[in-house]
């Protein structure tokens, strides 16, 4: 039945179709009903006039509009640029030019590879809009005179200048592989200690609650406790306070305020600190240093001349930002029994700040590998690494036998290290016992702290480089302290990395013909910052910005190195590290949040009495603090333009990685050379 009523519906609609084809347009009421008509109102002539002037008169206004706009937001753009340009020949006119002679240097010959880049790009831009990239003219067939110079300059770059400069990348990408091979090496290290659960066990274990009556005062060595400072207002309040409270018998301890300052106001702080524990009766002497020579090692030196210092067995160094536990002499003293070949025990550095700026989490970066990974592993294996300065306990008897602290570097604690190691003694290094300190929070402060960090070391191994060949400790501990302890990492290290990165990356993109591949640019150094993340896992998500942060702090690292080695004035100079007391500050807020008394433990590890008085202290001396600004870091500021002109050349040859790469690492030297990362100083 459907079937019968579809054909009869078929019928129909064929002979309405035939019809409207055949009739034309005499289809009728059927042709109306299926014509829809469309009409446009007819308009008045006048309407369309008016209309039409109306319409050019919003099209005018409209126009003018955007016109004012356009010309506010370039007054505006100009008035911007040329604050900005006056601001920073201010700044530039005002910065303190280079100290070192190095860096005065290295900044002369950064400025003029920036002008040798600058010309080189625009000679290539000029041969890319006349299409000699795509089809090189050569000195036969080429008419102008600049394709006759662009020809030459083919023939010359790929004849002479690249392969030199292949040979350079290829000893710098030997030398990257093998630094990277040590970096993965430590970390398998690491991983086995932590699979086999290796740690240092000490012969004995004091009780954990706190020194009392019935005690055996023989058990308890005699420890000298040092904190050497100078003009450190900010933090020796809470570094006094901290170590005044350490678990330790009174009688058997004695600590030694070293004070090297300069102000007098600050020697009179500390002075009023010191007489405050020794009336609650701590025993604590305050000493300060006519002639203040030698820095730290001078300051150290003079401390164990005293007399009375042969009465003790042990010594504690602290610096002035250290807050070491109440139970740190507990967890280390214990260590050296029945060890008499043991100098050192060294612990680990935390840190109060470390989420205050993008600056501060990267350096715990840093730091976090280098205790949980290099100081552990040294430890574990080879009993031997460098001292980290403080928050570590001495054998006196090592300190005399190894000829005690010597002023003849800025890295002290390194050369007493290297000196004992070569006289025999042995290390131990205890991951789980930490101390709080503070990093620094500013560019400048961390820029001046890396200097001396990295210079110290090359002036180190320029003068004990005979010691160690003249030792008597074996081939293999030789080998380990010249080739992986100074070459490798603290020379190999920065040099490759500003040279791969900040000379021959930007080279190979005007000279083509040598190639640095992609995997060197990228795959190495990512995993690279993989492993070095690893001991701090929260930081992952900074990753990025660590790579690319480590390289342009490469500069830096370089100069210093090339100061230290050739042993330039500058590497001499010492500068103390800016501090700001956000340990102090910390626990004062804790303080006042939870309404202890005077008398808690915590307010007298880290603050005067008057807790609530310092901590408004603290709030006023914010409010009324000068206005802080940036700085400028020229050589920062001229590498990156290198490297952004690099990116350029590399954009008109399509390549993706190093264009990126170039184009990341450039604004990120933008970044740090306007002072833009961290805390800024006044």
């Amino acid at each position: 039945m459907s079937r019968s009523q579809n054909e009869e519906f078929q019928q129909w609609w064929n002979k309405q179709r035939n019809r409207d084809h055949d009739g034309g347009g005499g289809g009728g009421d059927d042709e109306a009903f299926l014509t829809v008509e469309i009409r446009t109102p007819a308009v008045d002539p006048t309407d369309k006039d008016r209309i039409r002037t109306r319409t050019l008169r919003q099209l005018s206004r409209l126009y003018l509009l955007r016109l004012k706009q356009l010309a506010s937001s370039s007054v505006w753009i100009a008035s911007s640029f040329l604050h900005l340009l006056r601001t920073a020949n201010r700044r530039i006119a005002n910065d303190n030019p280079p100290s070192s002679t190095s860096s005065a240097r290295l900044y002369r010959l950064i400025k003029a590879f920036l002008v040798v880049v600058v010309l080189l790009l625009c000679f290539e831009l000029a041969a890319y809009f006349k299409g000699w990239h795509f089809t090189p003219p050569s000195v036969a067939s080429a008419e102008a005179a600049v394709e006759v110079a662009y020809a030459w300059w083919l023939e010359i770059r790929a004849s002479y200048l690249a392969p030199p400069l292949q040979s350079l990348t290829n000893v710098c990408i030997v030398l990257f592989l093998i630094q990277s091979v040590d970096r993965l090496v430590l970390v398998l290290g690491c991983f086995w200690i932590k699979l086999r659960r290796i740690k240092p066990v000490a012969a004995m274990e004091y009780p954990a609650k706190p020194v009392g009556e019935g005690i055996r005062l023989e058990d308890y060595p005699m420890v000298l406790v040092q904190i050497p400072m100078c003009n450190e207002k900010e933090v020796y309040q809470q570094s006094i306070g901290a170590v005044c409270m350490l678990d330790w018998p009174k009688e058997r301890m004695l600590i030694q305020i070293l004070d090297d300052s300069s102000e007098l106001d600050v020697q009179v702080l500390i002075k009023a600190e010191v007489q405050k524990w020794q009336q609650r009766g701590v025993r604590i002497v305050y000493r300060h240093r006519l002639i203040r020579t030698g820095y730290k090692a001078g300051n150290l030196k003079a401390a164990m001349n005293c007399e009375y210092v042969k009465d003790y067995e042990f010594v504690a160094i602290f610096d002035a930002d250290f807050q070491p536990p109440a139970e740190f002499l507990k967890k280390t003293v214990p260590h050296f029994k029945g060890r008499d070949d043991l100098a050192l025990v060294q612990t680990r550095w935390a840190f109060v700040n470390k989420d205050e700026n993008l600056l501060t989490r990267l350096q715990n970066i840093n730091l976090s590998f280098h205790f949980e990974v290099e100081q552990q592993v040294n430890g574990v294996f080879i009993n031997f690494f460098g001292f980290n300065g403080t928050a570590g306990v001495w054998r006196i008897k090592a300190l005399e036998d190894c000829g005690g602290w010597l002023e003849r570097t800025t890295v002290e604690d390194m050369d007493i290290a290297v000196r004992a190691h070569l006289c025999g003694w042995k290390f131990i290094y205890l991951n789980d016992v930490k101390c709080l300190c503070e990093l620094p929070e500013s560019y400048e402060a961390y820029k001046k702290q890396q200097y001396r960090w990295h210079s110290g070391p090359m002036q180190l191994f320029r003068l004990c480089f005979m010691d160690i060949l003249r030792s008597k400790v074996s081939v293999g501990k030789k080998a380990n302290m010249i080739f992986l302890f100074f070459l490798l990492r603290k020379l190999i290290l920065p040099f490759y990395s500003f040279t791969l990165f900040c000379v021959i990356l930007p080279l190979t993109m005007f000279f083509p013909e040598a190639n640095l591949p992609s995997w060197v640019v990228c795959y190495i150094p990512g995993i690279m910052s993989i492993l070095n993340i690893i001991p701090a896992p929260r930081s992952f998500p900074f990753i990025v910005p660590y790579l690319l942060f480590e390289n342009t702090m490469s500069v830096t690292k370089f100069g210093a190195m090339i100061s230290g080695l050739f042993k330039f004035g500058s590497s001499y100079e010492w500068v103390v590290t800016k501090k700001l007391g956000r340990s102090s500050e910390a626990d004062l807020i804790a303080y006042a949040e939870s309404g202890s008394l005077v008398e808690s433990t915590n307010i007298q590890r880290s603050s005067s009495d008057s807790g609530l008085t310092e901590l408004s202290k603290l709030g006023a001396a914010k409010k009324a603090g000068k206005t802080k600004r940036n700085r400028l870091y020229r050589t920062e500021i001229a590498l990156a333009f290198i490297l952004l002109a690099a990116s350029v050349r590399s954009l008109l040859s399509a390549q993706g990685i190093h264009f990126y790469f170039l184009l990341f690492q450039g604004l990120t030297f933008v970044i740090v050379g306007l002072d833009l990362i961290g805390e800024q100083v006044s």
